[in-house]
């Protein structure tokens, strides 16, 4: 990524990235990755495949769509986590995820106008917390502990993701809404989307069908995972905190990412050009991700953009 200010060329950002083909085969690999990381939010899909197969039933697709969600904190989000819950008579205080402010910035606005404080069913990872919870419901499993790296979900979860990525989970830590994080390369994590786009597994071909149907309660009002889905139809796309990134077309083809300092303005552009290397037709929509403004007094002053040739 190259930073051009007033015409200037200012710095560059780096960090790793991997382009798929729809064999599976690597097509480009920038930096190192095959180096384990922790992909932060762009696991949830993964998580959301392990629930199910411990034996989660969300009948409708818009709760699983939640399960796999990053979510803005909008009042339809906060309602259909709390249903969820509420559904399997449980309640706002049995979610372990810390409590928080909506993620989108316009929803946070309204919700401090509001005079509101923060909950944990506004945490933007509310929806999976919720998702958690139902499974150990539904299995009688305990729900106190649901959280545990130990509980009989957790362990089913990180047995799914290593077979998913394809390679063992060679880090463990927590992840900023206290759930167990695992980590891998970001060559597993694409070749994980891979098989979500292209339905290899009955239950991955649901959560890809869920999060592409619904992908406003993946992510939220003018959020990259919902801009994504929305410019690229039949895409799936999975963002991360600290520069981590993910999506797959519907006919093959995946890209992931992590920026080295863990910005997030440099995610965008990438995966934008990692999808044109992969032959995805230019729109208006997509061109508007392709480049991130530097702003100066409020006002754009510079642009951040692929360096020309990057995925070549």
């Amino acid at each position: 990524m190259e930073l051009v200010r007033s015409g200037f060329r200012e710095g560059v950002h780096y960090g790793s990235a991997v382009v798929l083909n729809p064999d599976g085969s690597v097509r480009r690999a920038i930096g190192s990755p095959d180096e384990p990381m922790f992909p932060r939010s762009s696991n949830k899909p993964l998580q959301a495949l392990g629930m199910l197969r411990a034996g989660l039933e969300l009948p409708d697709n818009a709760d699983l769509a939640l399960a796999c969600a990053s979510h803005s904190g909008d009042p339809g989000h906060i309602a259909r986590a709390l249903a969820i819950l509420e559904r399997h008579r449980l309640t706002e205080h049995d979610l372990h995820c810390p409590e928080d402010l909506p993620l989108g910035a316009a929803e946070r606005d309204a919700y401090l106008a509001e005079g509101l404080k923060p909950r944990r069913a506004v945490m933007n990872c509310s929806g999976k917390h919720a998702a958690m919870l139902a499974t150990c419901v539904q299995q009688g499993w305990p729900v106190d502990s649901y959280l545990d790296p130990a509980h009989p979900l957790q362990q089913t979860i990180s047995a799914t993701i290593a077979e998913v990525v394809g390679e063992p989970l060679a880090l463990e830590s927590t992840d900023g809404c206290g759930a167990p994080l695992a980590g891998f390369s970001l060559t597993g994590l694409a070749r994980a989307f891979l098989r979500i786009s292209q339905a290899t597994d009955p239950l991955l071909g649901r959560i890809g069908g869920a999060m592409r149907t619904y992908p406003h309660l993946v992510a939220g009002t003018d959020r990259e995972d919902t801009l994504l889905m929305r410019a690229v139809p039949g895409l799936v796309s999975k963002i991360g905190a600290e520069g981590v990134g993910a999506c797959a077309l519907p006919d093959g083809g995946a890209v992931a990412l992590k920026i080295s300092d863990g910005n997030g303005r440099a995610r965008p552009p990438i995966l934008v050009a990692g999808l044109r290397a992969l032959g995805v037709k230019d729109s208006p929509a997509l061109a508007k991700l392709a480049e991130s403004p530097v702003l100066g007094g409020g006002q754009p002053v510079g642009t951040l953009r692929v360096i020309p040739g990057l995925f070549d």
